[in-house]
C-alpha cells in the first residue's frame, strides 16, 4: 500500500491538511476532521466535489 499524499494533522484548535509530496500545509484550518475531503484528494480528485467539500467545511467554522 502506498503512502497517502494528503493527511489530516491535529493542530491547536482543529485540523490542517498536510501535503506529503510538497511537504507543506494545504488549505485552511478546520474544526472537524475533513475525512471526506481527504478521501477525495487522495482518490478521484474531482474538482467540483473538492470545491463543494471545501465550502461545506468552511461553513462549519462560522
Amino acid at each position: 500500500m502506498s503512502r497517502r499524499r494528503y493527511v489530516a494533522r491535529g493542530v491547536p484548535g482543529g485540523y490542517r491538511v498536510w501535503d506529503n509530496k510538497a511537504r507543506r500545509w494545504w488549505g485552511d484550518r478546520y474544526e472537524l476532521c475533513p475525512d471526506e475531503l481527504l478521501d477525495e484528494l487522495n482518490g478521484a480528485r474531482d474538482y467540483g466535489r473538492i470545491t463543494a467539500l471545501l465550502r461545506t467545511y468552511r461553513a462549519t467554522k462560522r
